[in-house]
């Protein structure tokens, strides 16, 4: 079993969540709980730490990103719509922010599996890193109140 911890602003976004994508929501922290990596489609593109980072579609335009600091512990980072007209609800661009990094333009996405294919283990973050986004999440709580 995962032991499965969500960031402050993804306890936030979460709460927003009604109906069905709540529902979609709540299988997947069953799923992340259950299966670890396996719950999540693909790691994210880009430099350092964004290729240790996965994501899950959940419903329509919501996405969820994780990081394993390791391989008993997932933590939820964000939760929240991919809207590309709209930076505002563009989860990618909240990761970035949190990241403190950015693809360059000229990066192909390329969108990896979340486990490695040979051993199945998830793609482990520094824990130091995680509390990075961790404190980073904390801080953007702060900022938007």
């Amino acid at each position: 079993m995962i032991r499965v911890v969500e960031t402050p602003v993804a306890t936030a976004q979460a709460a927003g969540l009604r109906g069905t994508a709540r529902q979609a929501y709540e299988r997947f922290l069953d799923a992340l709980s259950h299966e670890g990596c396996a719950a999540l489609g693909y790691r994210v593109t880009g430099p350092e730490p964004l290729p240790r980072l996965c994501v899950r579609h959940l419903r329509g335009a919501d996405r969820v990103v994780v990081a394993f600091p390791g391989d008993d512990t997932a933590w939820v980072l964000l939760v929240g719509a991919h809207d590309d007209a709209d930076p505002g609800r563009n989860v990618y661009e909240l990761l970035y922010e949190l990241a403190d990094v950015r693809p360059r333009s000229a990066d192909r996405r390329t969108k990896p599996s979340c486990c490695d294919d040979e051993s199945g283990a998830p793609p482990i973050t520094d824990p130091a890193v995680v509390d990075d986004l961790v404190a980073r999440a904390r801080a953007l709580v702060r900022r938007r109140r």
